[in-house]
């Protein structure tokens, strides 16, 4: 019989106890958020977060082009249906540019007032292609971090639903910007028919209610983009938890990305090159922070999945039984026995004949 024993340390644990290996463990152990952004961190990673941010990057930055299009083409069509206001251009442009730079840059815009169409029609084409491939980039990096693990649909099932999509954001995009609007104009009226505008405790309510309506309006967006943007719906329980985080988030990031410009900008190349950038860097940020809120909503231990080990592959072989043999002694046996088998039998065999004759 044998017995084990377990040793007892000083502190009262015993060695067989499992305990953190290390003090981060002992933080993760202690501090359930910290645990669950960790986990958040290892699902951004493993389902390839900066990959999926850097597409979303270049189709956001490909599709400012065709939008300078539309706005040229649009720009067009009102000055060409206001005289008063081209000419007030043109002579702007030529008191501000340089000699000769002036005459050339009017010829280029009358140019593009004469093609405001075509380039108006490209730039909707253009506008729809990066648009689509910018969606389509999103709701697979979305679809990604939610471990959504179903077979892509059809190609034009696939189109139409990303332009659907589309349409859906940019709808909770417009209603964000009206609600922002509508809010602070009616909360500036209000003071002002009341008389109390240019007090500073007014001014300071005002910029308090005008953060919490745009967060209110972030929320809004976000919701849409992490419940309804991924190919298959999700709870909107945890993805209205989600959005609070990336409404909040997403204030800060301004805020840091506004100082960021701002010092790009200084410099002589800076202002030339500082805007693209900045465009870069914010678009990048943007949408890493995105997906980073998305993997905190998919791992919320309400939507983790329960990890089922893929059974062992089947291997069929032939299975063979080979029979034992006899040994030696047995077969001399087998080999006696029928001699003397043999022997009676011949005996018996003659008798009979003898028998018969008679």
């Amino acid at each position: 019989m044998t017995t084990s024993t377990v040793d007892t340390r000083a502190d009262g644990t015993s060695e067989g106890t499992a305990e953190p290996s290390s003090k981060f463990e002992q933080l993760k152990a202690r501090h359930p958020w910290l645990d669950h952004l960790v986990r958040a961190g290892g699902r951004y990673t493993e389902k390839h977060g900066d990959h999926y941010a850097a597409a979303i990057t270049y189709f956001s930055i490909l599709a400012l082009v065709p939008l300078l299009m539309i706005a040229f083409a649009a720009a067009g069509f009102v000055l060409a249906n206001n005289q008063d206001l081209l000419n007030q251009l043109s002579t702007g442009i030529t008191n501000a540019a340089p000699p000769g730079l002036g005459e050339l840059l009017n010829k280029v815009i009358q140019q593009a007032i004469e093609q405001r169409g075509a380039v108006g029609i490209l730039g909707l084409l253009g506008a729809l292609y990066s648009g689509l491939g910018w969606m389509a980039n999103l709701r697979e990096a979305l679809s990604e971090q939610w471990d959504q693990r179903d077979d892509p649909p059809a190609l034009l099932k696939r189109y139409g639903g990303d332009l659907v999509a589309m349409i859906g954001l940019g709808v909770a995009l417009a209603l964000s910007f009206a609600i922002t609007a509508v809010a602070t104009g009616a909360s500036h009226g209000i003071a002002r028919a009341l008389g109390l505008e240019g007090q500073a405790w007014v001014q300071v309510l005002l910029t308090i209610a005008g953060i919490v309506v745009t967060l209110a309006a972030n929320w809004l967006v976000f919701l849409w983009v992490i419940a309804r943007l991924p190919r298959e719906p999700v709870t909107l329980r945890s993805a209205g938890r989600a959005a609070i985080l990336a409404s909040v988030g997403f204030v800060v990031l301004q805020q840091v990305m506004t100082v960021y410009i701002a010092s790009v900008t200084n410099s002589p190349a800076g202002a030339a090159f500082g805007p693209i950038i900045g465009l870069l860097v914010f678009a990048n940020f943007v949408s890493r922070f995105i997906l980073f809120v998305t993997a905190w909503a998919a791992t919320m231990k309400e939507n983790e999945r329960e990890e089922i080990p893929e059974p062992a592959p089947v291997v069929v072989r032939p299975a063979v039984t080979v029979g034992r043999s006899p040994g030696v002694g047995a077969t001399a046996g087998l080999l006696g026995a029928g001699a003397v088998l043999g022997v009676v039998g011949s005996i018996l065999g003659v008798n009979g004949m003898r028998r018969n004759r008679r």
